[in-house]
C-alpha cells in the first residue's frame, strides 16, 4: 500500500485544532490507509504548538514567525517530496472540511490516478454564504484569464497531491493567492486535474478566518504580479 501524508497549515487555531486532528486520526484508522499527519504551524502567537505537542502520533514543523498559509503549505508539500511520500492532501485546520471529504478527495487520486483532485465546495454550493461564493467565482475568473485554467473552486484548501504532483507543483506564493497559482503550476506540467464536490462546514468561527472579498483584491494583484514576473 502505498503511503501518503496529511498536510494541515495552521495559524493561530488553538481553539480548534485537536478536535480536528483527532476526528482525522479517527478516519485514518477506520480507512486503514497508510496515512502520517504534518502540522506546519505558521508562527503561531497562540498556543497552537502546545496543544499539537501534546498530540501524540503526529508530526510538527513550526515556523519561527507568520510567514503565510502558501508559505505553509509549500513547507508541507516539501517535507512530503523530502521523505518521499507517494501522496499528499492538504486540508484547512479550522474544521471546515468533513474527514469523509478528506478520504474522498484522497481515494480519487490513488484510486483513479489523477495528480490534482481538487475538493470544489461549489459544485455542492449549499451551506456555503453567498459573499464567500461571489469572492471565489471573482477569483475563479481572474484564475482563467491569467492563466488559462478553469475550475469552480481555485481558492479550496481541500487538494490532493500525486508523487508527480508533489515532485512538479513549486509554489513561490506565501499568501492565499497560492491557490490559484497551485492550479496554474498543475497546467504548466500537464498534471491530471479533477474536481469533486465537497460539503462546505461553516460556523461563526471558520467565517473569521481565511479569505475575504477585502483581501481577495490583494490576491488579485499579487497573482498579477506572479504572472509578468513569468512573461
Amino acid at each position: 500500500m502505498s503511503k501518503g501524508i496529511i498536510i494541515i497549515p495552521a495559524y493561530n487555531e488553538d481553539r480548534v485544532i485537536k478536535g480536528v486532528i483527532e476526528g482525522i486520526k479517527k478516519e485514518v484508522l477506520h480507512s486503514k490507509r497508510d496515512l502520517d499527519i504534518l502540522i506546519v504551524n505558521d508562527g503561531s502567537n497562540d498556543s497552537t504548538s502546545t496543544v499539537c505537542k501534546n498530540i501524540k502520533g503526529i508530526i510538527l514543523i513550526s515556523h519561527l514567525i507568520n510567514m503565510g498559509s502558501g508559505a505553509a503549505t509549500k513547507t508541507g508539500l516539501e517535507y512530503a517530496k523530502k521523505i518521499n511520500y507517494q501522496y499528499a492532501v492538504t486540508i484547512d485546520a479550522d474544521g471546515q472540511h468533513t474527514t469523509q471529504d478528506l478520504m474522498n478527495v484522497i481515494e480519487k487520486l490513488v484510486d483513479d490516478h489523477y495528480d490534482l483532485v481538487i475538493g470544489s465546495r461549489l459544485l455542492n454550493r449549499e451551506g456555503m454564504p453567498l459573499h464567500r461564493v461571489f469572492g471565489n467565482k471573482l477569483l475563479n475568473l481572474i484564475t482563467r484569464l491569467l492563466f488559462g485554467v478553469s475550475v469552480t473552486d481555485s481558492q479550496s484548501g481541500l487538494k490532493s497531491f500525486s508523487r508527480d504532483a508533489i515532485e512538479k507543483i513549486d509554489i513561490r506564493s506565501n499568501g492565499f493567492e497560492f491557490c490559484s497559482e497551485i492550479v496554474w503550476r498543475a497546467k504548466q506540467n500537464n498534471l491530471k486535474i479533477i474536481e469533486i464536490p465537497i460539503k462546505a462546514v461553516y460556523t461563526d468561527y471558520s467565517l473569521q478566518k481565511g479569505q475575504n472579498n477585502i483581501n481577495a483584491l490583494r490576491i488579485i494583484r499579487n497573482l498579477i504580479r506572479h504572472k509578468l514576473r513569468e512573461v
